[in-house]
């Protein structure tokens, strides 16, 4: 019984023999499939690791194996011993790679195409597109320096209100009153803040920023930010998450409404 056999596919084995049928573009015929495909045997045993011949059945499955003595070996894809064959460790294609004077990398692929049972499962391009997304977004608070701490007098007021026809009363907007010469992020800081404690106490977790207008009003900065409330986390580039903002805004000694 062998001791376990590593399948190598030669590139040029898969190509059918026979001159390919005249080019007629799209409506040009497929190549017949051939009844088998020839390969190389690794073949690991006590006695140690050798090349051999061997082939594919393309109707049955079935790896047909050369022995030495000039016999055939057929050993079913869809069995213990067949899904074994596929198995190799990066060990074991390196030894080989030594041993038998094989070339086995990445820029040798011409040559040999290395058969797994399963290839891993590439991400599709909506799992990329989400994934990317993810890596833009960022809390709604604004980043300060860890050793920030605002003035007490920058904050003058805030006020949030349900926007007019929003019969769930998801969508609002914060209104914050700051005094002359207060920085806009500082500013919007403020109108997350006194979101924040007016969606806790209503038990929302996350609001999504939508926009933020700002303008001046004698003298004072006054800003206005739309949030969309929610109980689970929605899309959005910058999202906030009310219980970290809470405790965010107490740290950096940004009021809360």
């Amino acid at each position: 019984m062998r001791g376990g056999i590593i399948v190598l596919l030669a590139g040029a084995a898969l190509v059918v023999a026979g001159c390919a049928p005249e080019s007629k573009g799209l409506a040009t015929p497929p190549r017949a499939k051939p009844d088998e495909v020839k390969v190389s045997i690794v073949d690991r045993s006590i006695a140690g690791t050798k090349l051999s011949r061997a082939r594919v059945s393309t109707k049955s499955g079935d790896i047909l194996i050369l022995e030495p003595d000039g016999s055939v070996s057929a050993v079913s894809l869809d069995s213990p011993a067949g899904r074994d064959a596929f198995e190799v460790t990066e060990e074991e294609l390196a030894a080989l790679e030594v041993n038998l004077g094989l070339d086995l990398s990445p820029a040798d692929v011409a040559n040999f195409d290395i058969v797994a049972p399963e290839k891993p499962r590439l991400p599709t391009a909506q799992e990329k597109a989400l994934e990317a997304f993810a890596a833009r977004t960022r809390p709604a608070l604004p980043s300060f320096p860890k050793d920030f701490a605002a003035d007490p007098q920058s904050f003058i007021a805030s006020r949030v209100d349900v926007i007019s026809g929003d019969k769930r009363g998801d969508l609002v907007e914060v209104t914050a009153n700051l005094k002359p010469g207060v920085d806009v992020d500082l500013a919007f800081a403020y109108a997350t803040c006194a979101l924040a404690g007016w969606a806790d106490t209503r038990g929302k977790s996350f609001g999504r920023h939508i926009r933020t207008l700002q303008n001046k009003r004698d003298g004072r900065l006054v800003v206005g930010s739309v949030f969309t409330l929610s109980d689970t986390r929605p899309l959005g580039l910058r999202v906030m998450e009310t219980k970290d903002t809470l405790r965010a805004c107490k740290d950096r000694g940004i009021p809360a409404a």
